[in-house]
């Protein structure tokens, strides 16, 4: 793409320091060319290409006024970072996006200097930022520092935590709404941008900065009063009052897509701004790609495409998608019990909650970027009879903890928690793998934690949640495709913390939780053709333990294997204490927990990923014999 005529312009940014030497009048020639190698680029790798081409105008905006990387660009969350990498140096490798051993799909600090914050969970911008200001303050520095929050990522609490941390500590910070779905804008257009650009200007906070001189030496009461004249005077022709409120010097809303906009008021921003400044910036997600526009998700998340038709490559579906699996079984559960509500923080498709929610819209309810709140919202639903099905993502349920041990387990309130991307999830990488559920969650009293082995367990563990009024109960699946097993019509709620059997062996036990045990029963496969016999045991339940199923597999076989997709501190080290309080393990028993290791795993396709850990079948066999002291690879295999 580097000698394409379509990016002839593009094609002498190296850095942003390029950039900067380019006269104005050609930014615009540079956005469309940015907007072209974004488009293309992501149809190779796939990714989050919507949110990018939203800012494309954005990011050439602010790279041409600001200092980067001296002066700090912090992006919310990450999705839209791709343009920003374009234009950062990294434009060489951006076709290994998201792909094994390429670039990351979110900023990552370790990959520039020009990422002086990591992202990919939302809403925490602000508080970077913030934090970055105040070390320059302490150090007497003068460079700006910029976050960049998306409106979605600003109905998160920690968002106004930091903003009211903002305006009271007063520190020099930008912070950029941007703004492509909510519509809290009045309509844009020349007389808004006229207003920001005024509003923004010297003259302006000059004439502000006096007024404000003149009324503090008023009496308190008449400053109060002038204070509160003038924001609210302003806020009634911006919408910016709210903001005003947190501290924050409000600008906007301006066209996000209009560099004519944009530039003036960013610079007028950094050049006259004193305290913190929030500048509302309108734009349209998915902007200049007619299929992304014409799409209900403006192409949030894509796989491979063709450019000229939008058309995505999706592989031919084996079996149905876990998420799926969930939203079709809550709905039918959901049919024989009207006291059954689902609740997602903004994600009702990535949890299949907007399955439900097309049969059941009033008994959905999509709280926002707000997994705290969802959790509580939740256990006060609990309180009153209802079943809540709390569904959010295993790495975002990470950020309601606190709610999930004091609003949830200690009062033994009902509430169901779906956990969905269990385990490793491919091209998102660390940021968004489902490693500690397990661990965090089994260690709570009255907390009950299941793990789905395949798409049939799954249907039977959301009627085993249904069917649960004795207090919270977790039950967490993969990402991705089930296995393709006979799927029951409904589902038959379990007995609690009991597991299964699949196969009866007399040497090795392979107990497994969670969809290993595919690879579990592999495993087996290649131990019986080395001579070794095993048996395959599903646990199920994480919490409580089927006890009696795990002391007989202790008692019965001379080596045992705990393997499941998760972090040390989870079922194995649950497995373990039991075993240790019943002597089990003074009789020479050989156990090995099969956990996923102690570092975060760069992004790649799962089963390397899995591979890599030790959690596929040739792992598990390996791991056998290593216990046994013997080496695997040299033993003759039978026939």
């Amino acid at each position: 793409m580097a000698d394409s005529p379509s990016t002839l312009l593009l094609d002498t940014i190296r850095t942003p320091e390029d950039l900067r030497r380019l006269p104005e009048e050609q930014l615009r020639q540079l956005a469309d060319e940015l907007r072209a190698e974004t488009i293309d680029a992501v149809s190779v790798t796939g990714g989050h290409l919507g949110a990018g081409l939203g800012v494309i105008e954005l990011t050439v905006a602010i790279h041409a006024v600001f200092d980067t990387p001296r002066d700090r660009l912090i992006w919310d969350v990450g999705h839209q970072a791709y343009p920003h990498k374009i234009l950062t140096g990294r434009r060489e490798r951006i076709r290994t996006l998201r792909q094994p051993g390429g670039l990351s799909g979110f900023t990552r600090r370790s990959e520039s200097e020009y990422d002086p914050f990591g992202a990919a969970h939302s809403s925490t911008s602000i508080s970077a930022g913030l934090g970055m200001a105040a070390a320059r303050d302490l150090e007497g520095g003068k460079g700006h520092v910029v976050a960049v929050i998306g409106d979605g990522a600003m109905s998160a609490g920690m968002a106004y935590e930091a903003m009211n941390n903002a305006g009271a500590l007063g520190s020099r910070l930008v912070v950029i709404l941007n703004d492509n779905d909510m519509s809290i804008a009045p309509p844009v257009g020349a007389m808004s941008a006229y207003l920001a650009r005024l509003v923004s200007g010297s003259t302006y906070t000059g004439l502000r900065g006096w007024a404000k001189h003149l009324a503090k030496r008023m009496p308190k009461f008449v400053y109060d009063k002038a204070r509160r004249t003038e924001e609210y005077a302003r806020g009634f022709w911006t919408g910016g009052t709210m903001f005003e409120e947190l501290g924050f010097y409000y600008v906007g809303p301006i066209d996000g897509h209009n560099l004519d906009h944009l530039l003036p008021v960013l610079k007028n921003v950094r050049d006259q701004a004193e305290g913190p400044v929030l500048v509302h910036v309108v734009t349209q997600k998915g902007k200049g790609y007619a299929p992304a526009e014409a799409s209900a998700d403006k192409y949030h998340g894509v796989v491979k495409f063709d450019v000229v038709t939008g058309a995505q490559v999706k592989a031919k579906a084996n079996a149905p998608a876990y998420t799926r699996v969930f939203g079709e079984t809550l709905i039918k559960e959901a049919r024989k019990d009207d006291r059954i509500v689902a609740i997602t923080a903004a994600m009702p498709s990535g949890t299949g909650v907007d399955l439900f929610e097309k049969e059941f819209p009033k008994r959905t309810f999509d709280v926002g970027i707000a997994e705290q709140h969802a959790v509580t919202f939740a256990a006060g639903m609990a309180t009153e009879g209802y079943k809540p099905f709390c569904a959010i993502y295993s790495t975002f349920l990470q950020r309601a903890y606190d709610q999930v041990v004091h609003d949830v387990a200690i009062q033994k309130l009902a509430v169901r928690f779906p956990i969905d991307r269990a385990g490793l999830v491919g091209a998102d990488g660390a940021t968004h793998a489902g490693a500690f559920d397990v661990a965090y969650l089994a260690c709570l009293p009255n907390m009950v934690v299941m793990a789905a082995a395949d798409e049939a367990e799954l249907v039977h563990m959301v009627a085993t949640a249904a069917a649960y009024d004795e207090g919270p109960i977790a039950f967490r699946y993969p990402r991705g495709e089930g296995v393709g097993v006979d799927m029951p019509e409904f589902g038959t709620p379990l007995a609690i913390g009991r597991g299964r059997v699949l196969r009866e062996g007399t040497q090795v036990a392979l107990l497994s939780l969670g969809t290993r045990l595919a690879e579990c029963l592999k495993a087996a496969e290649d131990l019986a053709a080395l001579g070794l016999s095993a048996t395959v045991a599903d646990a199920r339940f994480a919490k409580p333990l089927d006890e009696d199923l795990v002391l007989r597999l202790a008692r019965e076989h001379a080596v045992l294997l705990t393997v499941e997709e998760g972090s040390v501190g989870g079922f194995g080290s649950h497995v373990l204490q039991l075993l240790a309080e019943r002597g089990a393990l003074d009789r020479g028993l050989k156990v090995r927990p099969l956990v996923l290791p102690d570092h975060f795993l760069d992004h790649d396709k799962p089963e390397a990923m899995y591979a890599r850990a030790g959690l596929d079948a040739a792992g598990i066999v390996a791991k056998v014999f290593e216990a046994l002291g013997r080496d695997a690879a040299a033993l003759p295999r039978r026939a």
